[in-house]
C-alpha cells in the first residue's frame, strides 16, 4: 500500500512538473505558414457536387470527402463557388437556389450547403472563402431560369453575349446587386474569405463584341470603382474576412518580356489586376498560372516573379493540377505541380501560397499527385496572417502537458482564439504537429522533449508562443 501511495505521489509530481517547467533557453521557430487551398467549382458540377439531384446525405458525404481528403494533404483552406451565375448555393432571400444542386434553379436542396460547408471545414481546422461571380447572369441561355433570377426580375441590366447571359457592369443596379449578395453572405455566415474569379467582362469568343457603348479605359474605371467599394465594404462588417481575386493569369501580353496572350485582360476583361495588388484592393491575389515552368512565352516562373514584385500584399498563384496528364496540357507529369510548389516557396517575397485547380484533381490523384505531395506539404501550416490590418496579438494559451505510455498529453485553454498552433521538439529539431480549430482543447502526440502552443486570432496573428518544457 505505502508502496502504491509512494508511485502515485511520483507521478503527481512528475505531472506537475512537466507542466510548469520551462527552460528560460527555448525559443520555438515561428510557426510555419502556408497559404494551401483548392478551389471546389459547383457550376456544370465539376467538383461538387458531383451531379444535379443527389440527396442530402450524398451531397454531404461528397463535402466531408473533399475535406478529409484536404485534412489529409495537410492543406488549411477550401474556396468554395457559392454563387455561379446570380444564382446560390446557400439560403437567399435575394436570388434563387442554384441549380447545381438539385437540377431545378430555385428549388431547396433540402439544408443549407455553406452553412454545412462552413461547420465541416472549421471543425477540421480548414478555412472556407466563398467564391462569387459577380456580373455573369447565366451561363448559357439555354438553361432554365427562375422567375426570381436576375435575368427575369432586372431584365433591363441584362445582355447576351453568344450564348451568355450578362449583368452589364456599368449598370448601378448591378453593381449593387452583386455587392448587396456578398455583404449579405459576409454578415449572415462565418466564411473566413470572399473570392471572385475572372469574370468582370466576358473573354472575347468567335469576334462578338460587349455593346455597352463603353470604352476600355471606361469598363475598367466601373470594375476599379467596384473592387475598391467591395474591399472597404467587407473591411467594414467583417475586418478578419480576407478578400481575394483570382484574375487571368496573364496582366498584359509581352509583361514581362517574353510572354505571349491570346487575350488581353486587361483589355479585354477590363482588368486592372496589378492596380489592385498596388492599391491594397486586395489580401491576397490568386492569378491563374495554369502554365508549365517552360517555355518562357507562359513561364509560370517568370510570371510568379514578375506578380509578386508588384505589390506588397501576397501572390498566391493558381497551378493547374487537373492539367496533369489531361488533353489541356498532354504529358504534364506530377512533378510539374510539385516544382512549382516548390518555387512558389522560393521566387519573389511576401507571404506564401497557392491554391489548385482544382480539387478533383486531387481527389482523383491524378497522375499520382497525392502520393507524391507529402514531399512537399511535410508539416500542418498555418494561414498566413494580415498584418496590415492588425497587430495585435492574441493572449497566449494557459496550458499543461504530461509523459504517460511514451506519449505527450497536451492540454490548453485558448480562450477565444480561432485556433492553436502546436510545434514539439525532437532532440534539437523544432516541428509544428498540429494547427488545431478552437473547439480542441487536448491533443496526444508522440513523446516530445518540448512543447510550444500559440494562440491564433481570425487576423491569422499568433500570439507569443507557451512553452512546456519536458524532461
Amino acid at each position: 500500500m505505502i508502496q502504491w501511495l509512494s508511485l502515485l505521489c511520483f507521478l503527481a509530481l512528475q505531472s506537475i512538473h512537466a507542466q510548469n517547467y520551462a527552460p528560460a533557453s527555448e525559443k520555438p521557430p515561428q510557426i510555419t505558414r502556408e497559404f494551401r487551398a483548392a478551389w471546389v467549382t459547383s457550376i456544370y458540377n465539376i467538383d461538387w457536387p458531383s451531379a444535379t439531384g443527389l440527396s442530402v446525405a450524398q451531397q454531404q458525404a461528397e463535402a466531408r470527402a473533399i475535406l478529409d481528403k484536404l485534412v489529409s494533404l495537410k492543406m488549411n483552406a477550401v474556396v468554395l463557388q457559392v454563387r455561379p451565375h446570380a444564382d446560390a448555393l446557400y439560403a437567399s432571400s435575394l436570388e434563387p437556389w442554384s441549380p447545381w444542386l438539385t437540377g431545378t434553379m430555385g428549388k431547396s436542396p433540402g439544408y443549407d450547403p455553406l452553412a454545412y460547408w462552413i461547420q465541416q471545414a472549421h471543425a477540421r481546422g480548414i478555412e472556407v472563402h466563398a467564391w462569387f461571380n459577380p456580373f455573369r447572369a447565366l451561363s448559357n441561355t439555354s438553361q432554365s431560369a427562375s422567375g426570381t433570377h436576375i435575368s427575369r426580375t432586372k431584365p433591363h441590366i441584362i445582355k447576351k453575349f453568344g450564348t451568355i447571359l450578362w449583368a452589364d457592369p456599368a449598370h448601378p443596379d448591378t453593381r449593387s446587386q452583386a455587392l448587396k449578395v456578398i455583404l449579405d453572405v459576409v454578415r449572415r455566415y462565418d466564411i473566413d474569405g470572399v473570392h471572385l474569379d475572372d469574370y468582370f467582362y466576358p473573354y472575347p469568343s468567335g469576334g462578338l463584341t460587349f455593346n455597352d457603348g463603353k470604352s476600355p479605359s471606361q469598363r475598367r474605371a466601373i470594375v476599379d470603382s467596384f473592387v475598391s467599394q467591395l474591399y472597404s465594404s467587407v473591411k467594414r462588417e467583417k475586418s478578419w474576412v480576407r478578400v481575394g481575386i483570382s484574375p487571368f493569369g496573364i496582366w498584359r501580353p509581352g509583361v514581362p518580356s517574353g510572354i505571349e496572350a491570346g487575350v488581353d485582360s486587361y483589355e479585354d476583361l477590363a482588368a486592372d489586376s496589378r492596380k489592385w495588388l498596388q492599391k491594397g484592393w486586395v489580401d491576397y491575389l490568386a492569378p491563374q498560372l495554369y502554365w508549365r515552368i517552360s517555355p518562357r512565352k507562359q513561364s509560370y516562373s517568370a510570371l510568379l516573379e514578375w506578380w509578386r514584385s508588384q505589390g506588397s500584399r501576397p501572390v498566391w498563384p493558381g497551378i493547374a493540377t487537373t492539367r496533369i496528364q489531361s488533353s489541356e496540357d498532354p504529358g504534364r507529369p506530377a512533378s510539374e505541380i510539385i516544382n512549382q510548389i516548390n518555387l512558389s516557396r522560393k521566387i519573389g517575397r511576401n507571404w506564401v501560397g497557392h491554391i489548385h485547380w482544382s480539387v478533383k484533381g486531387l481527389m482523383k490523384n491524378q497522375g499520382g499527385i497525392t502520393s507524391q505531395i507529402g514531399q512537399v506539404y511535410t508539416q500542418p501550416v498555418a494561414v498566413p496572417p494580415m498584418p496590415w490590418l492588425s497587430r495585435s496579438q492574441p493572449a497566449p494559451p494557459n496550458a499543461g502537458a504530461t509523459v504517460r505510455d511514451n506519449k505527450t498529453h497536451i492540454q490548453w485553454d485558448a480562450g477565444k482564439a480561432a485556433k492553436t498552433a502546436i510545434q514539439a521538439r525532437y532532440g534539437n529539431t523544432w516541428r509544428t504537429v498540429a494547427i488545431v480549430p478552437s473547439g480542441m482543447k487536448a491533443i496526444s502526440i508522440p513523446r516530445a522533449d518540448a512543447i510550444a502552443l500559440s494562440s491564433l486570432d481570425r487576423f491569422g496573428t499568433a500570439s507569443t508562443p507557451k512553452v512546456l518544457g519536458l524532461r
